[in-house]
């Protein structure tokens, strides 16, 4: 009997055993971080250099082996921009049509492990505001006047403007593993990049899907006597007229000096 009970409990541990679930796999996560959070714009700034990097924790496979994809993607404070539209009349050139755009980054860089369409579909990408492609979607204001085209036409020139300016910025290879989870990317920010907040997000795709994303936060604000001029030309308008009228007479005043004396 003893022997008979033996038997029917070490079958009800092995049927146990057979249904027990299997532990749950980590997540795919990844971490990232800047190596500056905190740029000051002061008389000698020429620029600045950003350095991204992270880890992929809880991978499945090599990432070196292109199991996953990364991209960066860092964008500045947006603004309103007008682009107008020159026409000859009569001879001369003037503007004539025009496009709004609304909620345009004043600074715009993505980075990745390969060309984006390689990463995933256009719609994911637009989804997660990805690449120039999603960008200045919705205009303010389209006039009437302006045909389809012409605001598409509208469009791309804002964008290569901002790129000719180098504040659009895309490197289809400027994410790299250098371990096997470890990733990073540089990004040169030009002397005329705009102060403001920043957002920096890292996203890791695999297979056309995304992962994961990370998020981390930039600022960069003016400093010195930079900041005093700014400041003073937006707090106090009219002081900032007078004294540049007086600074103005006072170097006209001294360079009439000058040049009579030689």
């Amino acid at each position: 009997m003893a022997r008979t009970g033996s038997i029917l409990a070490c079958l009800l541990l092995a049927l146990l055993a057979w249904n027990w679930p299997a532990p749950a796999q980590a997540r795919e996560d990844i971490q990232s971080d800047l190596s500056a959070r905190d740029i000051k714009i002061e008389s000698n700034f020429t620029g600045a250099e950003i350095v991204v990097f992270g880890t992929v924790e809880n991978g499945t496979s090599s990432p070196a082996a292109s199991a996953y994809d990364v991209v960066v993607v860092i964008r500045g404070p947006d603004e309103a921009i007008v682009t107008r539209r020159k026409e000859r009349l009569l001879g001369l050139w003037m503007n004539r049509q025009s496009q709004v755009f609304d909620e345009v980054p004043g600074f715009y860089a993505v980075l990745s492990t390969r060309p984006l369409d390689e990463i995933a579909k256009p719609e994911i990408l637009k989804r997660y505001d990805i690449g120039f492609d999603s960008l200045l979607q919705s205009p303010a204001t389209t006039p009437a006047s302006v045909p389809a085209g012409d605001a598409v036409a509208f469009r791309e020139a804002v964008i290569r403007i901002m790129q000719d300016e180098g504040l659009f910025v895309a490197e289809d290879r400027g994410v790299t593993f250098i371990s096997s989870s470890l990733f990073r990317a540089t990004l040169e920010l030009p002397a005329h990049v705009p102060d403001g907040g920043y957002l920096a997000n890292v996203y890791l795709f695999r297979n056309d899907k995304l992962l994961s994303l990370n998020q981390s936060q930039l600022s960069i604000t003016k400093a010195g006597f930079e900041r005093l001029i700014y400041s003073t030309a937006f707090d106090y308008p009219l002081i900032y007229g007078i004294v540049a009228v007086l600074v103005a007479v006072a170097v006209g005043l001294f360079a009439s000096t000058v040049l009579r004396r030689e």
